[in-house]
């Protein structure tokens, strides 16, 4: 089409518009001037009759919507006649109408669902200012208080839902030091990485991308060793199990072989063709920990929870707390072991927050806790500075209100609702009510607890005059507590948790809270009494219910000398029963390991192996003798 034409065609739209707009003025002028009452159709308002019967009200807007319809179909003829986008103005005015009368025919029917909604909002208790986050107790009704406990327990999320982006703890690294700093320090150690990369194919290939970690673009391709499988489903709980295929099953016999002969060379080499093999990761780990190389183990802990996390079912949702992976599966027992291990690690980079991610990862997948991330899932709480949901998580968990006795969260729980006193300093006078004080709840944990305190002031350590008049005391003095389950659990806390006691202000409202204690005993020796019966009662076996969680496990040394029992070293004791008298691996001489030849091996292998305290060439004590001997004897024979 020519300009010309096209010029012609829009000034002819332009004057039929116009046209049909004159027309229209002309014919609403008319109907004004003949009737305001007429019965035209068009000038009826459907919506109007919403208010006449409440009975017919849902067949009248079907047909007041029918209506309009048409109306607007005969618009858009007419609009796509004269090629124009324009309204009407009548439609403009129905549809504002139309609006009106949508409002006023909604609060009719509020108005009429009102009682029973407050009469409902009344019996539960719930108000506007109210949410799942709001820890303090509401003020209910005596028969409608049990009632409002099960709508909260059923529409509030479990405590142990995480966060996939705190688990990231690069995220967490970039809010504390920047996304800079951050970005240059990962390029540097991607620089270093791929040096460290030596033989094998360098061609590109694309990692999975998960949310436990973030693989790195030399590990090698998942090989697809491991597998999921789906058990059963259980009081909500969904149960799945890791399972092998063969060719993981022959590096796991290798492994075996190479563990009972302590060839710490031979779990080496299973990694060369077998990369992503768990029980070997896990002991390069280890020994990579011993020689000082901190960041080679976390490399290793990594790439297994990559392998485990590639190995998920696809109805495997860990993240709603939802899932079980029960530890006394064997082939389970990997992720809690490097789960834990992935957890040290993080404390030890500063990372708090994704660090109590992953502990509450391994309460969720196995609610027995075997590996005691209940004693410091509070410590991390404290350092990522989440007071509110570590209330909030004493009072969900297990709907018992039962985990202020453990003397972690005695503590922890105090502390944290100082810090929460530092934060809100003015609050509502029925909040206040609800919830017992810092000092008060410092108090109780002294008197639950007393031997706590003279741990901590020798741990942290306190030197302060003040002290050693408080220990002089003699509800302090002592350090058991006559239960070997609770003073395991005391010597845990104290490990885990020392330093948090190294800030001033904690230490004030501990010494003021250990000088009210002693004042409260003056005049009432009674209360140390009630107070034993409650700790009796809390812990009343004679054996030590925890003895399979170590304290080391729990501490932030790393140690410099390895194990006295060799299997220590290759193997995590938590995994399996402690051997007190010997192990089932028969050393050959007399206990002592065997004599290693050097010959026709890696240099750098050797050289890594002989760092081992247990590892023997046949160059010491009596071996070394009759070497000696065999030497002279030879050189005797030469003369």
């Amino acid at each position: 089409m020519s300009a010309r034409l096209l010029k012609k065609f829009l000034k002819e739209q332009e004057l039929q518009q116009q046209q049909h707009h004159v027309e229209d003025e002309e014919e609403e002028e008319e109907e004004a001037a003949e009737s305001p009452d007429s019965e035209n159709r068009p000038a009826i308002n459907p919506f109007d009759l919403l208010n006449d019967d409440d009975v017919d009200q849902e067949d009248e807007p079907e047909i007041a919507d029918e209506m309009v319809l048409g109306k607007d179909h005969k618009q858009e003829l007419s609009v796509m006649k004269s090629m124009t986008g324009a309204i009407s103005t009548s439609n403009q005015k129905s549809k504002k109408k139309k609006k009106k009368k949508c409002k006023a025919g909604l609060t009719s029917i509020t108005n009429k669902v009102e009682e029973p909604l407050d009469d409902t909002l009344d019996a539960l208790s719930l108000d506007a200012n109210s949410s799942r986050h709001k820890l303090g107790p509401t003020k209910t009704k005596p028969e409608t208080s049990k009632l409002c406990a099960g709508f909260v327990k059923q529409c509030a999320p479990p405590a142990l839902q995480l966060d996939p982006k705190c688990l990231n703890p690069e995220n967490e690294l970039r809010r504390i030091f920047g996304s800079k700093v951050v970005k240059s320090f990962e390029k540097s150690n991607q620089d270093s990485s791929s040096r460290q990369v030596r033989g094998g194919r360098r061609g590109a290939h694309h990692t999975r991308k998960t949310i436990l970690v973030s693989p790195s673009e030399h590990w090698p391709r998942w090989d697809g060793s491991l597998s999921m499988e789906f058990l059963e489903t259980k009081d909500g709980y969904h149960h799945f199990r890791y399972v092998h295929s063969s060719y993981y099953d022959q590096a796991q016999s290798a492994f075996e072989a190479a563990k009972a002969i302590q060839d710490l060379n031979g779990i080496a080499s299973i990694l060369l063709y077998q990369p992503y093999h768990l029980d070997s990761l896990i002991t390069m780990a280890d020994y990579f920990k011993f020689v000082g190389e901190h960041q080679m183990s976390a490399d290793a802990i990594a790439k297994s929870l990559y392998a485990l996390e590639c190995a998920w079912h696809p109805t495997f949702t860990p993240l709603q707390a939802n899932c079980q992976l029960k530890i006394n599966h064997e082939t389970n027992k990997p992720m809690f072991t490097t789960l834990f291990t992935h957890m040290k690690n993080l404390d030890r980079r500063g990372c708090h927050r994704s660090a109590l991610e992953v502990c509450k990862l391994l309460l969720s997948l196995d609610l027995d806790d075997p590996m005691g991330a209940m004693f410091c899932v509070d410590y991390f709480a404290l350092r990522a500075e989440v007071y509110a949901w570590l209330e909030w998580f004493s009072e969900d968990y297990k709907s018992d209100n039962s985990l202020w006795l453990f003397p972690n969260f005695s503590y922890s729980l105090a502390i944290c609702r100082f810090y929460l006193e530092c934060e809100e300093p003015s609050k509502d006078d029925d909040t206040s009510a609800t919830k017992s004080s810092s000092a008060d709840l410092m108090k109780q944990a002294l008197m639950l607890h007393p031997s706590v305190l003279k741990k901590l002031v020798a741990k942290v350590p306190l030197k302060d005059q003040a002290w050693t008049n408080i220990l002089k005391h003699a509800f302090f003095q002592s350090e058991k507590t006559g239960s070997a389950s609770l003073d395991h659990l005391i010597n845990i806390y104290v490990e885990r948790s020392y330093i948090i006691w190294r800030l001033p202000d904690l230490q004030k409202l501990l010494r003021n809270s250990a000088l009210q204690v002693i004042e409260t005993l003056e005049h009432s020796s009674s209360d140390a009494k009630d107070w034993a019966c409650v700790r009796k009662e809390a812990f009343s076996s004679e054996n030590n219910e925890y003895g399979h969680l170590l304290v080391s496990d729990f501490s932030d040394t790393v140690p410099t000398l390895p194990p006295e029992n060799l299997q220590n070293f290759m193997v995590d004791p938590r995994m399996r029963e402690a051997e007190q008298n010997g192990g089932q691996i028969a050393n050959p001489l007399d206990g002592g390991p065997a004599p290693r030849d050097v010959a026709n091996r890696n240099a750098l292998a050797v050289l890594f192996e002989s760092m081992l305290p247990w590892v023997n060439y046949g160059g010491g004590g009596d071996e070394g003798g009759n070497e000696e001997n065999q030497v002279d004897g030879h050189e005797q024979g030469d003369d």
